[in-house]
C-alpha cells in the first residue's frame, strides 16, 4: 500500500512540470522531493516521469496513474473537508484563476472577507490576463465574463456588468479637443494595451447609441505608447500623453479626483458580468458551496 503523501508528491510534480516548483510549493528541497518520487518509482517498478534539464512530464504509465488516482485523492480531501464542515469548521485549499481586473477590482473585498472568516482555508487566487484551462492547469475555479464560460461548467454570477470607459487628462483635451464619436479617435493618441496571449494590441470597442445593442464599433489603437500594465497607462494619460480605454472601476478614482475626464460615455461598451465557474462534480463540496456563497453577486 503506497503512502498517500508520496502519491500526492508525484501528482504535484506532474501538475507543475517541475521538481523545483513542486518542492517550493510544499516547502521541501528539490533533492528530497526527487528522492521521494524516485523511491515511489522503484517500489512500483515503473517509470512515472520523464526528466530533462528543462522540464518534467509524465510517461504513458505515469499519466495513466495520474488520471486514475487524482480524482480519488481529490475525493479523499473533499470527504475530510466535508467532515470538518459538519463539525462547523471548513478546511482545505481552493485555487482560483481569474484576470487581474476581476480579482483586484471586482472580487478583492469578497476574497478578503472570506479569508478572514475562514482562516483555516488556504485560498490561492492567481491573476492572469489570458484564458486558462482550469482543468488542465489544476485550478478548482475560474472567473470569466459570462460569454466565455464553457457550457459544461457550473457558472455563478459574481459581479455587475463590466462597462468600459474612455478617458484623458483635462490638459490633453484642452490641447487636442474632445472626441464626440469613436471615429474621431483617428485624430488622437490612444494609449494601447498589449495582450499577453498573442501579444496583439487590445481592440477598443464601442456600442453605437443610435443603433441596436449588438452594433459595435471597433477601433485598433495606434498610439505612441503601449504597455501591458494598467497603472502605467493611467499614469501616461494623466501626463497628457493620450487617451485610455479601461474598465470604469479601474478609472473611477482618477475620474473622481479630476485627474482624468471621461469621454464617449454614451458609446460605452458593456461586456456583461463575471461568472465563477467550476466542474459539476465539485458542486456538492461544502468548501465549494461556501466559496460560491461568499462570491455570489447579490444584486
Amino acid at each position: 500500500m503506497e503512502n498517500i503523501d508520496d502519491l500526492k508528491a508525484f501528482l504535484l510534480v506532474a501538475r507543475t512540470g517541475s521538481f523545483t516548483k513542486a518542492a517550493a510549493q510544499i516547502g521541501v528541497s528539490q533533492s528530497a522531493l526527487s528522492y521521494t518520487v524516485r523511491m515511489l518509482e522503484q517500489r512500483l517498478d515503473i517509470k512515472l516521469l520523464e526528466r530533462t534539464t528543462r522540464s518534467v512530464s509524465t510517461t504513458a504509465a505515469g499519466e495513466a496513474l495520474r488520471q486514475k488516482i487524482e480524482p480519488l485523492l481529490l475525493g479523499i480531501d473533499e470527504a475530510l473537508n466535508d467532515l470538518n464542515a459538519a463539525k462547523g469548521a471548513l478546511g482545505g485549499t481552493i485555487r482560483i484563476n481569474g484576470n487581474e481586473h476581476s480579482l483586484r477590482y471586482v472580487l478583492k473585498d469578497k476574497l478578503l472577507r472570506f479569508s478572514a472568516e475562514h482562516p483555516e482555508v488556504t485560498l490561492e487566487a492567481i491573476a492572469e490576463n489570458r484564458f486558462s484551462d482550469i482543468i488542465g492547469e489544476r485550478f478548482d475555479m475560474g472567473i470569466r465574463l459570462g460569454a466565455n464560460v464553457t457550457k459544461d461548467m457550473i457558472a455563478v454570477k459574481v459581479s455587475g456588468d463590466l462597462i468600459m470607459q474612455t478617458a484623458a487628462s483635462p490638459d490633453y483635451l484642452a490641447a487636442h479637443g474632445t472626441p464626440k464619436t469613436p471615429f474621431d479617435l483617428s485624430r488622437h493618441s490612444p494609449l494601447a494595451y498589449r495582450l499577453p496571449t498573442l501579444e496583439n494590441l487590445m481592440m477598443w470597442e464601442f456600442r453605437d447609441p443610435k443603433r441596436k445593442q449588438d452594433k459595435h464599433v471597433k477601433i485598433q489603437p495606434d498610439g505612441g505608447f503601449i504597455s501591458n500594465n494598467n497603472d502605467l497607462l493611467i499614469a501616461m494619460a494623466k501626463q497628457g500623453k493620450g487617451l485610455v480605454w479601461l474598465p470604469q472601476d479601474v478609472l473611477a478614482q482618477s475620474i473622481a479626483d479630476g485627474t482624468l475626464v471621461g469621454v464617449l460615455d454614451n458609446w460605452a461598451m458593456n461586456y456583461g458580468a463575471y461568472y465563477l465557474y467550476y466542474p459539476s462534480r465539485r458542486a456538492d463540496s461544502a468548501l465549494f458551496q461556501a466559496v460560491v456563497a461568499a462570491l455570489r453577486e447579490t444584486d
